[in-house]
């Protein structure tokens, strides 16, 4: 199933200003098995010229996550850890090249985390630290937690393929932690694959596929022809990238487009309860059905 993590009203912190919540989104329902789905504080990641976590350089207008734990680190230039990150009808695919923000040990997208134990699968450390005072208001290093993020996103991916300008709360799929569909690599020689509304690249552009992320291909159609293919690989519904940059593994199959997709079960969502206990077990119901103003959107093929 899928397990969506949200939360509801107003945090502040001392000093801060206050951090507005929203509700967490409808999601497309998910076959039995499918990846975790957490709603959660993005905040972004410059540092251009300092070294990840596993090694990459950062570049200006940067396209990889952070997330708080190494359970979650993709290996140099490798997609095997990739999350998929939404907004406001956008989402991006990011490799997870590097560890934070605050936690280093807080694998929240696990059952069997390696610290946090005892919050709900999808709630970061740093999140209840910050809005119900978990381990003090401290994270791992003992700091006083000063926003509740569980991912850094890299600023070209923030501005450019969110079209954030502000940290903001995202809707966060760690995609290996299931399946919806077989895997593909994001194969461009340098940039990001361009997201389409539909099967053409004059289509709106709806975010973007970071080199080397591991993306989910649910299904393929035909449309505009780019270099020597016509095939548009779906990642989801209204999200479409041109095979031509997409490397598949051998025996990959897809249906048509057209085709009927299998039955999906229905989504999950967990929220936290009320109670001021961070420790509170969750409710489960079903679902139905400050930073320099961005530049230009990076080229799409």
């Amino acid at each position: 199933m899928w397990i969506k993590a949200g939360v509801l009203g107003t945090v502040a912190a001392a000093g801060m200003a206050s951090v507005a919540t929203v509700a967490p989104q409808s999601l497309t329902a998910s076959p039995a098995g499918g990846p975790v789905i957490a709603k959660v504080f993005a905040t972004r990641e410059g540092l251009v010229g300092e070294l990840t976590a596993n090694g990459h350089v950062i570049t200006e207008r940067d396209h990889f996550a952070a997330l708080p734990s190494r359970r979650g680190l993709a290996a140099k230039g490798g997609g095997d850890r990739t999350v998929r990150v939404c907004r406001s009808g956008r989402c991006v695919f990011l490799p997870v090249w590097d560890v934070g923000p605050w936690n280093t040990t807080d694998d929240y997208w696990n059952a069997d985390r390696q610290s946090g134990r005892g919050l709900p699968v999808g709630m970061p450390a740093a999140q209840a630290a910050f809005q119900d005072g978990y381990n003090g208001g401290r994270d791992e290093f003992g700091r006083a937690v000063q926003n509740p993020a569980g991912i850094d996103i890299a600023d070209g991916a923030f501005w450019d393929g969110l079209k954030l300008t502000d940290n903001s709360w995202v809707d966060v799929t760690f995609l290996w932690t299931g399946s919806i569909g077989p895997y593909a690599t994001v194969a461009t020689q340098s940039g990001p694959l361009m997201i389409r509304k539909s099967p053409s690249a004059s289509a709106p552009e709806v975010g973007f596929a970071a080199k080397s992320a591991r993306i989910p291909v649910q299904c393929q159609a035909r449309g505009q022809a780019v270099g020597s293919t016509d095939l548009w690989d779906r990642l989801g519904p209204g999200m479409y990238v041109s095979h031509a940059f997409v490397a598949t593994p051998a025996g990959f199959t897809v249906p048509v487009c057209d085709a009927p997709l299998p039955s999906l079960a229905p989504a999950t969502k967990i929220l936290p309860t009320a109670s001021p206990s961070p420790l509170a077990t969750p409710v489960v119901t079903p679902v139905a059905g400050a930073s320099p103003t961005p530049g230009p959107a990076p080229s799409s093929p």
